[in-house]
């Protein structure tokens, strides 16, 4: 048996020595290279490593194979379903090359565990991963550890790989990446306006009843919405409930309390969100100055009546539900799902659980005709619900061939020839690839440079110090350990530091209760404070300038100004790189996420705008003026 082992290894990297030459060779049976991320990318570029020659990988991923990953991830096969990915995919690896040491790494790369240390212990680290918060992360680490990292990504037919080196090429970071949409709970509740929001609003139903539930997300008409606000009428249901809750002595009840009290009764359930609820809404007349106001949903309408009938021919998936339909798949969604909650526990939303998502909808539908909205088929409301581009198999091949191919680079110190590749059909003329020279550092980033204070826009009387913490410092720039520090401000004299957020865990519970909950201008920070923020974990460090502002977004109450301004001469290289393109790639941020593209009042789900294959600089930003956006497996 050994001596078939040692047969099979030698047959596979006999040949590698004359191609990538003694000295590259004999570093690959040293180096130790870290992978993260064992999913759609991770599988090919595992297997590729191995083959090329790496002796030494370690491999980090934190998910659980799902039955919906065998069509890609080809190390995985159905008896895998529900175990880890690095683990499964470390065995299946070994049977490729049986004397390659591969260490699997069952967590999350943004854990303290994985700290600066671990990371120096690498020699390049590449990076497959699946969102926007872990690549930055890995991004400062790298940065922080000085070990050269190669980024990866695909969007179904389109990908990219992108070497990041310190000191000689941009990383991850000098461009700033698109958020993910998210939508006022007042809108979801009340007054949605697009086919989006109720679809949103029928996942967070699905949480509220079946999973777990949380009293942020419940679905019931919010009279608190300052939209509401003035409304003086007394007549209202709503208001009637609350009165009598008061009376009572107890709070009113929650969407999940009124289920289990009513014992799940499909019927109840849908007169309570589909009609009562409406004229509950309908009392708050405050809201339907400017807006068409909602109607109860009528089950013997055939069809909305702005809906335009459909073809007979249409795919079963691709036809509009008339409201009897829906409310059929409503009560039968409810009943079933009710049994599997009673069995299984909470449940977890899957687009791929079929129960689940015609209950999602057919209650997203329901909303939609209450609201006038254009109703969407089971695969269009499957879409926007589940956040799909479809994963393509052969775009992750070609991109994990990809880096490997800069990671020998990188391993040989080759930095000349590094080249960020994107793979798009038609990119030029009939190429598939696209490769392009890296640009060089940003000085304004402040994950690799020295940026001068980003302007930061809030109402400094209303803001927190709690929205501080999550809406800037852990969402907007990704931190995992945020400390903050100011000089108080005496007049025109500047005093004394203060620290307004420590970063030791042990003061975070006392934070949390006695700091996070006061106003910014409460704790001494006035219009034009600058503040120091930094993580000791990714050892970063940069500074914020907050401006106030009396006025308050409706979807974020902190807004970042003043980013990574370009200098004029980048604009007009990158407008001259557009002009001489053929083609823009769009690769998106993740095999699997959605835009809501907004025209002309309506929302259409979108992939995101991508890496446009022909500038010259591969710069990240607005897709209107055709700069690249990063892609993820």
């Amino acid at each position: 048996k050994k001596k078939k082992t040692g047969t099979l290894s030698m047959m596979r990297t006999e040949g590698l020595q004359p191609v990538l030459g003694a000295e590259l060779y004999e570093k690959l049976q040293t180096c130790r290279t870290l992978v993260v991320g064992a999913g759609g990318i991770g599988c090919e570029l595992l297997k590729n490593l191995v083959m090329t020659g790496f002796r030494n990988i370690d491999v980090i991923d934190l998910d659980t194979i799902d039955v919906t990953n065998l069509n890609r991830q080809f190390l995985f096969q159905r008896q895998h379903v529900g175990s880890s990915k690095c683990k499964v995919a470390r065995e299946s690896v070994l049977g490729f090359n049986p004397d390659v040491s591969i260490t699997a790494r069952h967590g999350n790369v943004m854990s303290a565990e994985y700290d600066i240390s671990f990371f120096e212990g690498f020699d390049v680290v590449i990076n497959a991963l699946d969102n926007l918060a872990a690549r930055k992360h890995v991004n400062r680490m790298c940065l922080a550890a000085a070990v050269p990292l190669v980024e990866s990504g695909s969007a179904g037919y389109l990908g990219q790989a992108q070497p990041i080196v310190k000191g000689r090429t941009e990383c991850y970071e000098c461009e700033p990446k698109p958020q993910p949409k998210t939508y006022p709970v007042c809108t979801i509740r009340n007054t949605p306006s697009a086919p989006i929001h109720c679809i949103v609003w029928a996942k967070f139903l699905f949480a509220q009843l079946f999973g777990t539930a949380e009293d942020e997300n419940d679905v019931s008409p919010d009279s608190s919405d300052p939209s509401a606000q003035g409304d003086k009428s007394a007549s209202g249901k709503d208001k009637v409930e609350a009165g009598a809750a008061a009376e009572a002595g107890t709070p009113r009840l929650t969407t999940r309390q009124w289920a289990e009290q009513c014992g799940y009764d499909a019927d109840k359930l849908f007169l309570k969100l589909f009609v009562d609820d409406i004229n509950v809404l309908l009392t708050l007349t405050n809201l339907w100055k400017n807006r068409a106001p909602p109607r109860p949903v009528c089950v013997d309408e055939a069809m909305a009546p702005h809906q335009q009938p459909q073809p007979e021919e249409a795919l079963p998936d691709q036809r509009l539900w008339a409201m009897q339909e829906c409310r059929d798949v409503f009560i039968q969604s409810v009943k079933k799902l009710h049994v599997a909650m009673k069995e299984q526990g909470d449940l977890s939303w899957d687009k791929d659980d079929d129960t689940a998502m015609d209950f999602v909808a057919a209650a997203a539908n329901m909303r939609c005709h209450s609201f006038g909205l254009p109703q969407k088929s089971r695969f269009d409301v499957k879409s926007m619900a589940g956040n799909i581009i479809p994963a393509i198999a052969t775009t992750n091949a070609v991109v994990a061939g990809l880096v490997v191919m800069e990671a020998l680079k990188v391993l040989s110190g080759d930095y000349d020839r590094l080249r960020m590749v994107f793979v798009a059909r038609g990119a030029r003329g009939n190429r598939l690839l696209a490769p392009l020279l890296p640009s060089k550092p940003r000085p304004q980033c402040h994950a690799c440079g020295r940026p001068p204070p980003l302007d930061v826009v809030a109402n400094l009387q209303v803001a927190t110090v709690g929205d501080l913490v999550q809406e800037v410092l852990r969402q907007h720039f990704g931190l995992i350990a945020p400390a903050v520090s100011f000089q108080r401000r005496d007049g025109d004299a500047v005093g004394s530091v203060v620290e307004l957020v420590s970063s030791d865990e042990d003061d975070l519970e006392i934070q949390k209760e006695k700091v996070f909950p006061c106003t910014l201008q409460a704790k001494g920070i006035v219009n034009g404070t600058t503040l120091t923020v930094s993580d000791d974990m990714q050892k970063l460090t940069f500074e914020l300038r907050l401006r106030h502002t009396d006025e308050v977004s409706k979807d974020h109450k902190f807004v970042v100004t003043a980013e990574l301004p370009q200098a004029q001469e980048e604009k007009e290289e990158e407008v001259a790189a557009n002009q001489a393109a053929s083609a823009k790639s769009k690769v998106a941020d993740a095999d699997d996420v959605v835009e809501i593209v907004v025209e002309d009042g309506d929302q259409k789900v979108a992939p995101k705008r991508g890496s446009d294959d022909a500038e010259e600089d591969g710069q990240q930003g607005d897709a209107g003026a055709g700069r690249s956006k990063r892609a993820r497996d």
